[in-house]
């Protein structure tokens, strides 16, 4: 656990929002939408749709997004769990469970957002106490994520009661409304674009649809490893992870707390410190 925690610390203070998110997320979304992500107006539903789902898998390794690796764990023992273990149903349903908790409060808040519009801080362009009132909603935000995802952790490590202990599906399901929680507070630049589109359509359903597609977006890769994992392995790896109810928790455990960790140290730690409020250790390349 501790080893989890100091390793989410430590990619706090390694990473560069600027790799990320300008020459990774940028450099994706500009390749598969042909053109400048960021200079280009969406014209219509059917590109601002296009666009959400593109700007939510160009953003998969975002600060904001990362996170959902640790559903990864999770995952293989919902997978492993009752009769699913056998061919494609055992593969599918633990993404159909990340997908659902993920698409019911990514469509809840784009509906809601486009109601709300500017009144959300979200979407503001004022500063408090030199930092962005759009930015104070990610620290609230994500901080809220981080120790949701520390406190699944220490519940699957056994430090704490753990409530999903004989409902691993359930576990996937709310890690899945964790991750579209992700956007209630994400300031990844090409989201704020679709964001402010969807509030400038005037539909919310238009925002609803266009949030489900970025989250959708957000977990292809994921899903996409969890399928070759247990493809390649020919699901022996979900069947070894599951065989010893201590490897299992383990390994789900230490990709909770240490995600959770990284995810509460990087936006209520070092976010705040890049605007003069206290301090935090920085790199050569992400100062």
């Amino acid at each position: 656990m501790l080893g989890a925690a100091a390793a989410g610390v430590l990619l706090a203070v390694l990473w560069s929002y600027e790799f990320v998110d300008h020459v990774i997320g940028d450099n994706v979304a500009n390749t598969l939408l042909g053109h400048d992500a960021k200079a280009t107006a969406i014209s219509g539903v059917v590109a601002g749709l296009v666009f959400a789902f593109v700007s939510g898998l160009a953003g998969t390794f975002t600060a904001c997004n990362i996170a959902m690796a640790a559903s990864v764990g999770p995952m293989s023992q919902a997978g492993a769990s009752g009769r699913t273990r056998d061919g494609l149903r055992g593969l599918l349903r633990p993404v159909a469970l990340l997908a659902v908790g993920m698409v019911a409060v990514s469509f809840l808040y784009g509906f809601v957002g486009v109601l709300l519009g500017d009144r959300l801080p979200q979407l503001s362009t004022e500063v408090t106490a030199g930092m962005p009132v759009r930015l104070v909603q990610s620290m609230v935000v994500f901080g809220l994520i981080g120790l949701a995802f520390v406190w699944l952790g220490l519940a699957a490590l056994g430090v704490i009661r753990d409530p999903f202990a004989e409902r691993p599906a359930a576990r996937v399901v709310l890690l899945g409304a964790l991750v579209g929680g992700f956007l209630i507070g994400r300031p990844y630049p090409l989201f704020n674009k679709l964001f402010h589109w969807a509030v400038e359509t005037g539909n919310p359903l238009y925002g609803a649809g266009a949030f489900v597609l970025q989250s959708l977006g957000n977990i292809v890769l994921v899903a996409v490893l969890f399928a070759l994992i247990v493809v390649l392995s020919r699901g022996r790896f979900v069947y070894w992870l599951a065989s010893r109810p201590t490897r299992t928790a383990a390994v789900t455990g230490a990709l909770l707390v240490g995600l959770g960790i990284f995810t509460v140290v990087y936006w209520d730690v070092r976010l705040p410190a890049m605007f003069g409020h206290g301090w935090f250790p920085t790199m050569p390349y992400n100062n």
